[in-house]
C-alpha cells in the first residue's frame, strides 16, 4: 500500500474521532437553535467535511471542489435546490461565491431548507456570509486537535477540560494542585502528548498511532505545499508564487516576535503594504494569529505592532524544515496558540494581547475577561525563578480592569508561588 493510500484510510479514522463530544451536540444544537444554515469553516485538513457529514448523515453532500459540476450548481433556481437538495452540506462553497446568493434565496423563499456550509478561508468565506447571509446562520470555527482532544483514543472517550479550560470557566483548579506534575496520575501520558505537539502540531490525520515519524513530517510538508497551491490560489490571483513564499518563511522564523511589515517588506522585496497583505493571508486561512497590542492607558508609551504566532507548530517546522521546537519564541507560539484554541473550542470570545511598553517591559498574553485581566508569561525554561515573574510588578496599576492572576508557564515540572497571586505552572499540565 503506497503512502497516500495508507495515509487516507488513516486519516479518515483519525477524522471521525475529530471533536468526538463536544462538536457534534454543539453543530446539531446550533442548526436547531440558530436556524436553517451553519457555517463550518477552518483550516485545511481539520475534519470539517468528515464531522459534518458525520452529524447529518441525511443530508446530500455537494462538493463544489469538481471544477466540472461546479458551474451546474451555480445554474440551479431556488426551486430546484428545495426540491433536489432540501438538505445537504456544500463544501468548499468559497470556490462559487454566487452560491451565496442561491442559498440566500432559498432560506427566503422556503421554510424547510437546511444547509451546512463549508470553507477553508474567512476572508472569501465569511466576507460572503456577512454580505449574503447575515442574520440567517450560525457560524462555526473548527481548529486542530486540542491536547485535551488529542489524550483521548476512540469516538466515546470524555473529552476533559484541561486546566486552563476549566481556570477560564471559573473554577478554583489553581489552589488545590500538587506541588509537582511528575505526582500527577496521568503525568507520562500528558507529558508526551503535550510534547508530540511540539513537534507535529494537532492536525487529526497524523496525531494517535499509525504513521512513522517519518511519514508525519511528510505529511506536514505535503499540507505546506496544498496549502500554497490551492489555499493561497483561492485567496489571491498569484502570477508569481515565490513573494508569498518567502513572506510566509520569514514569518516563520519570526514566529512570537513583534511584527514590522516595512522590514519585513525589505527582506522579501515587496512594499510594507504588500507584505501585510500575505500577514493577513495567513491569518484569514487559519495559519497563523496576528496578535493584537493592549495601549489602553494613554499615559505608558506603549508598543503598537502585533505579534505573530503559528497556529500550528508542526506546520511551523515543516516551513523552517526542521523537525522540532527550538527557540523560545517557537514554544511562545505553540503555547499561545494552544490556549487560544482551547479558548475558541470553548465557544468563548475572549480577546488576548500582548503588552510591551518603549523600554521592553512586556507580557507575552493578556486574557481579557469581563471583570479581569490574567497576565501569562511564557518561558521555555525547566527552571523557573522569581525573575521570571519580574514583568508581573505593577502591572495591575497600569490595567483598566484589576489583574486576576499572574502566570508562568514554562518546562519546570514544579508548581512555584511568587506572591499571593502569582503562579508558575508547567505549560504540559496547565494545557492538559
Amino acid at each position: 500500500m503506497d503512502f497516500n493510500s495508507k495515509y487516507s484510510i488513516f486519516a479518515s479514522k483519525l477524522l471521525q474521532m475529530h471533536n468526538r463530544q463536544q462538536k457534534p451536540d454543539l453543530i446539531k444544537r446550533s442548526l436547531q437553535k440558530h436556524g436553517r444554515i451553519l457555517v463550518l469553516t477552518g483550516a485545511r485538513q481539520t475534519g470539517k467535511t468528515t464531522l459534518a457529514r458525520n452529524c447529518f448523515p441525511d443530508y446530500s453532500y455537494v462538493s463544489i471542489e469538481d471544477p466540472i459540476l461546479r458551474q451546474s450548481y451555480t445554474n440551479l433556481t431556488a426551486a430546484q435546490w428545495q426540491n433536489n437538495f432540501p438538505r445537504a452540506i456544500l463544501d468548499e462553497i468559497q470556490k462559487a461565491p454566487s452560491l451565496f446568493e442561491s442559498i440566500k434565496a432559498v432560506y427566503d423563499q422556503f421554510a424547510d431548507p437546511r444547509y451546512i456550509l463549508l470553507g477553508s478561508s474567512q476572508l472569501l468565506l465569511l466576507s460572503k456570509v456577512r454580505e449574503s447571509l447575515a442574520g440567517r446562520c450560525q457560524i462555526l470555527e473548527l481548529f486542530p486537535l486540542t491536547l485535551p482532544e488529542m489524550l483521548t483514543k476512540s469516538w466515546d472517550d470524555e473529552v476533559r477540560q484541561s486546566l486552563f479550560q476549566q481556570y477560564i470557566s471559573g473554577e478554583e483548579v489553581l489552589s488545590n494542585l500538587l506541588p509537582s506534575f511528575q505526582m500527577e496520575p496521568d503525568y507520562a501520558r500528558k507529558q508526551q502528548a503535550f510534547e508530540f505537539f511540539l513537534k507535529f502540531g494537532g492536525y487529526p490525520a497524523i496525531t494517535g498511532e499509525g504513521l512513522t515519524p517519518d511519514e508525519q513530517y511528510d505529511w506536514l510538508h505535503n499540507y505546506v505545499r496544498t496549502y500554497l497551491e490551492r489555499d493561497i490560489r483561492d485567496l489571491a490571483d498569484f502570477r508569481n508564487l515565490e513573494p508569498f513564499i518567502t513572506v510566509q518563511k520569514l514569518s516563520a522564523i519570526q514566529t512570537g516576535q513583534l511584527l514590522n511589515f516595512s522590514q519585513m517588506g525589505r527582506d522579501a522585496g515587496v512594499t510594507s503594504k504588500t507584505a501585510q497583505r500575505f500577514l493577513q493571508y495567513l491569518e484569514i486561512s487559519y495559519q497563523a494569529l496576528l496578535l493584537p497590542p493592549w495601549h489602553r492607558n494613554e499615559s505608558k508609551r506603549l508598543v503598537k505592532n502585533p505579534k505573530l504566532h503559528y497556529l500550528d507548530p508542526g506546520v511551523l517546522n515543516a516551513i523552517l524544515q526542521k523537525k522540532e521546537i527550538t527557540s523560545g519564541h517557537e514554544f511562545e507560539s505553540a503555547v499561545i496558540a494552544e490556549l487560544y484554541k482551547q479558548t475558541r473550542t470553548l465557544g468563548l470570545s475572549i480577546p488576548f494581547y500582548h503588552y510591551r511598553t518603549y523600554d521592553g517591559r512586556e507580557i507575552d498574553l493578556l486574557l481579557e475577561l469581563a471583570d479581569s485581566y490574567v497576565a501569562i508569561e511564557i518561558k521555555m525554561t525547566s527552571h523557573v525563578t522569581k525573575t521570571d515573574a519580574r514583568n508581573f510588578a505593577d502591572l495591575g496599576s497600569i490595567l483598566d480592569k484589576p489583574l486576576k492572576k499572574c502566570i508562568i508557564l514554562s518546562n519546570d515540572p514544579e508548581i512555584k508561588l511568587f506572591g499571593e497571586s502569582t503562579i508558575a505552572i508547567p505549560a504540559a499540565w496547565f494545557l492538559t
